[in-house]
């Protein structure tokens, strides 16, 4: 993850205390939040094994018996067909007054893949994800507090969205 998206979601985090943090897209391609969070329990969540991953598993499949204060996916949802179901199935793995991060390349950033940040290999998928995209799956899965961010330089989509308390 490029280090702005990494200040803005130490920025956001800062001051919280959270006992169980959920991360989807967890694999260490360039940086991780992890360290982030000092938690009693961090969960790890990514489609494939690797550095940073406790559970293999589509994140829009992703069920817990326990939820979480905080579930967080950063520069993964442009790399998922199912991102939409990533946010509607991340409002269920949060407790009442839990707190969604996210950040996602917007449009304007260049293609990249998720498993180097280099070129896109042969089939692999790629959007970029819309202020307007992520507002909407937000809504739709009954977040509310949603704060989304778009930026230009780099281009990103970011929020914070809170699940009723």
């Amino acid at each position: 993850m490029h280090p702005v998206a990494m200040r803005w979601v130490a920025d956001h985090v800062a001051g919280n205390e959270f006992g169980r943090v959920i991360e989807l897209g967890s694999r260490d391609v360039n940086g991780s939040v992890r360290d982030l969070f000092p938690v009693a329990e961090f969960v790890g969540v990514d489609i494939e094994p690797g550095d940073g991953v406790d559970v293999v598993c589509d994140a829009a499949d992703y069920v817990t018996d326990v939820p979480a204060e905080c579930v967080v996916s950063t520069e993964m949802l442009e790399h998922s067909p199912r991102a939409r179901e990533t946010v509607l199935a991340a409002f269920d793995m949060l407790v009442p007054g839990g707190m969604l991060v996210v950040t996602a390349a917007a449009p304007g950033r260049a293609p990249h893949s998720a498993v180097d940040g280099r070129s896109l290999r042969a089939g692999e998928f790629y959007q970029n994800v819309s202020s307007d995209d992520l507002l909407g799956w937000l809504l739709e899965a009954g977040f509310e507090r949603c704060v989304v961010d778009q930026q230009r330089a780099p281009a990103d989509v970011r929020c914070v969205a809170y699940r009723p308390g």
